[in-house]
């Protein structure tokens, strides 16, 4: 445990929201493979609003305790999830 105390705290911040960001990058990802397929999406309703409320727990956790890693990288998540929403839930209601 002291090799963990020994890092600075500034360099786990910015791990943190590096890290966040590539989590982010998952979801961007993911929207426009929906965006761009014409078949029906696979991914659940249950799956999409669950996301939605983890992503917006987190972001509130970490305006809450002040750590910018999860706040803000949790935003960006959450507002990629409403599109993903938006997009699965509109493309899906077309097709069918």
């Amino acid at each position: 445990m002291d090799l963990i105390k020994s890092i600075p705290a500034s360099l786990f911040k910015l791990v943190g929201v590096v890290a966040g960001l590539a989590g982010c990058m998952t979801v961007l990802i993911q929207l426009i493979k929906e965006y761009e397929s014409s078949v029906p999406s696979s991914l659940s309703t249950f799956f999409l609003i669950g996301w939605l409320f983890i992503y917006a727990f987190w972001g509130l956790y970490g305006v809450r305790f002040e750590t910018i890693a999860l706040w803000f990288t949790n935003a960006i998540a959450f507002v990629l999830q409403i599109l993903l929403c938006a997009v699965v839930f509109k493309k899906n209601r077309t097709i069918r």
